[in-house]
């Protein structure tokens, strides 16, 4: 099942997605910019085999839901997040909002 959902931080919206899968949930907040997500986003791959696209990304591990989510702290995020200022162990909520245009 997918669940789509807006998300509002201090006055920002994003978009939550949610896909129930088997044994697990695959879940991403963002926007224009950028995005958080699950364990499930490859962050090497995004900074080796496509730094060329300068994704703006985040991962955080461990979380069942989208509030979890914003809340945890990030496990790793790309080389392009990290130019705007974003960085592991930073919340997820505090990442989106370094997100905007």
């Amino acid at each position: 099942m997918l669940h789509m959902e807006p998300v509002n931080i201090d006055g920002v919206s994003f978009q939550a997605v949610t896909m129930k899968l088997p044994k697990t949930n695959f879940m991403a907040v963002t926007n224009d910019v950028g995005y958080i997500m699950c364990g499930a986003l490859d962050v090497q791959l995004l900074n080796e085999k496509l730094a060329d696209r300068e994704i703006v990304a985040g991962r955080a591990v461990g979380v069942r839901t989208v509030e979890q989510l914003l809340e945890a702290p990030l496990d790793s995020v790309t080389l392009a997040a990290e130019a705007r200022g974003i960085h592991t162990g930073m919340s997820g909520r505090e990442a989106l909002l370094r997100m905007q245009e």
